[in-house]
């Protein structure tokens, strides 16, 4: 029996487990080789560029169309994805194309429009967002972030349809397309780097990004979904969905203000500070994705499933078992970064224009990021959860209350840093680990009382 079959009747809760550790596993090892190619991206741009200007420069501009991608068509698979499973298995594969059509339009006109008045107002928060950058250094990263742009489009609609592809139980391939970007930029860098300067990050960002797009179309397209960007009117299961994106896009937003707060807070630092922070994240994103990413995309399709058919002792035995085995998985993990960031930065880095005064920059703010990563791991299994049980709203109070912390703990937390004349940039880091602790509280509670209301009410093998 196939795991789409299998998902389409009640399935108790150690079998999913299993499934979801197959899928896990798929998509830590796909994770592991992107992850890899990644890294030699990031040694050979740090080579090339270092912690220059114009490196600086670059990774301002990157962050609005980062931005842009993560609000808007991540929060819409999130929306999309348990409505989508819903309508396939309940009213068949015509109706889930009818609902992905309306779906990836709607996505695609968001990202176009957010792109056009992001270009019309770069001129103005640009100043806001790098307000110690020198005059030419903000107009590079104004010139880059336009040159940039059409990748907001493009990995908009290469992350709608790796979503798809998960919920066929498609891990594995979708995984590891994005290598198609890491590859591109290597190749553009060192060919193109001495020609064109950082100008061969856009160029090769944007071909990778197109490349990207293009393989999970066609992966989308062969396993029986159309890449059809056509309006088949409101129907129930499009407003349920427009119910749902509502609050994850805004809690997007507050979220990700946050990111945007840490780096504008690391320009008011000295020069390269901006570049510490991203590069010191690099370790820490790569953890996450591997941990956190891999299990958090796994379960989604199965959690979806359980809360269906309102298997509320299957969704309890479900979220214990994989909260126990990120717990595990993660602290030492976290415990082998703070302590080993040193030699890990200095391997990684260290060579061509990154020296040893870069490498001694980043160390603690590698080691202060490294906190966060068990609380991000194991918050991640009851953000699923809530999401599953349609309850965004409680996603969207605790964004607003984490972006309060971020400001309040950025400030002082930088100056408390630098007055123990330490890296002001490494207090960032550490209050980024503590507004993620505040996130796992809050998700743990919530996911207890939605779990404690939902058993008084009656089961059934489906819903309805």
């Amino acid at each position: 029996m196939t795991p789409a079959a299998r998902i389409e009747t009640p399935i108790n809760a150690p079998s999913v487990n299993r499934l979801i550790l197959h899928a896990a596993l798929y998509v830590g090892a796909a994770g592991v080789i992107v992850k890899l190619v990644a890294t030699l991206k990031e040694i050979a741009v740090a080579g090339v560029y270092g912690r220059s200007d114009a490196m600086d420069a670059f990774l301002a501009a990157a962050l609005i169309p980062g931005l842009l991608v993560n609000l808007i068509s991540e929060s819409m698979n999130q929306a999309l994805v348990p409505t989508l499973i819903r309508v396939r298995e309940l009213e068949g594969r015509e109706r889930a194309q009818q609902l992905l059509s309306n779906a990836m339009l709607w996505m695609c006109l968001l990202l176009s429009a957010a792109s056009v008045v992001m270009a019309f107002g770069a001129r103005f928060f640009f100043p806001l967002i790098a307000s110690h950058f020198p005059a030419d250094k903000l107009a590079l990263s104004i010139r880059l972030f336009y040159g940039l742009l059409p990748v907001v489009l493009i990995t908009g609609i290469a992350t709608n349809c790796t979503a798809v592809l998960n919920t066929l139980h498609r891990f594995t391939l979708p995984a590891l397309a994005p290598t198609a970007i890491s590859v591109a930029i290597v190749l553009g860098v060192l060919v193109l780097g001495s020609r064109f300067g950082i100008w061969a990050m856009v160029y090769s960002t944007v071909a990778g990004s197109l490349i990207h797009a293009a393989i999970v179309a066609a992966m989308m397209q062969a396993r029986g979904y159309d890449f059809r960007l056509r309006w088949h009117g409101m129907t129930d299961s499009t407003r349920e969905v427009a119910r749902q994106y509502g609050p994850v896009l805004i809690s997007s937003v507050v979220a990700s203000g946050g990111l945007l707060v840490d780096q504008s807070m690391a320009a008011m630092l000295p020069a390269g500070s901006v570049s510490a922070l991203v590069y010191a994240n690099r370790f820490v994103s790569v953890v996450l994705t591997l941990l956190a990413g891999a299990v958090s995309t796994a379960i989604v399709p199965y959690l979806s499933t359980l809360v269906a058919q309102r298997d509320w002792a299957g969704c309890r035995h479900t979220l214990r078992t994989w909260v126990g085995i990120m717990a595990l998985v993660s602290t030492p993990v976290a415990a082998l970064l703070i302590f080993a960031a040193r030699p890990l930065i200095r391997f990684a880095f260290q060579r061509g224009a990154f020296g040893p005064v870069d490498t001694a920059a980043v160390t603690p703010v590698l080691a202060m990021y490294a906190i966060q990563i068990p609380f991000f791991a194991v918050s991640r299994v009851y953000y699923r959860f809530i999401v599953a049980m349609r309850r965004t709203d409680l996603v969207l109070y605790c964004g607003i209350l984490n972006l309060a912390l971020d400001v309040i703990l950025n400030l002082l937390l930088m100056r408390w840093f630098v007055h123990m004349h330490w890296s002001g940039v490494a207090g960032i880091a550490l209050a980024t680990s503590l507004w993620t602790v505040s996130t796992w509280a809050l998700l743990w509670y919530w996911s207890r009382r939605l779990l404690g209301k939902s058993s008084l009410q009656p089961s059934s093998s489906r819903e309805a």
